[in-house]
């Protein structure tokens, strides 16, 4: 195992030895593996312009559904469309990175990929976007 300072690196023959100790954890030890594997993968979206953006602005929708929705129901399945835009942003970004591992050349596949995870990106959005305008809709519908 090499460390480049602040990380141990796994050499290629290390590196299946590191996946035969993760999956001999068990319970507590294997959760906070994966919640820190969870962290890093949060951090690493965090390196995303995209999500950054998206992240900012769902800070911004979280507010509003509190006021648009009418009840607890309500602002929670806003709030879930706004958790949603973020996960599907990183699962796009996930594609995006193992894409771009393969090689830079070019391949229709590698396209294929790509244009259907910033698809679904797009699909999130609509989603979101659709449910807090029918919200603000219905709240504007009734207040006058």
């Amino acid at each position: 195992m090499k460390h480049d300072g602040r990380h141990a690196v796994a050499e290629p023959c290390d590196q299946n030895n590191a996946a035969a100790r993760h999956k001999r954890r068990t319970g507590l030890t294997r959760l906070l593996h994966a919640g820190r594997h969870s962290l890093h993968g949060l951090r690493d979206g965090w390196g995303e312009k995209a999500f950054r953006l998206e992240a900012c602005l769902a800070l911004l929708l979280l507010l509003l559904a509190l006021w648009l929705g009418r009840d607890w129901v309500q602002v929670l399945l806003l709030t879930g469309c706004v958790v949603l835009v973020l996960v599907v942003e990183l699962l796009n970004s996930a594609i995006e990175a193992a894409i771009d591992r393969i090689g830079p050349q070019w391949h229709e596949l590698s396209r294929r990929a790509k244009d259907m995870g910033s698809a679904a990106v797009l699909l999130s959005l609509l989603l979101c976007a659709g449910a807090f305008g029918a919200a603000l809709f219905h709240r504007i519908a009734l207040h006058g």
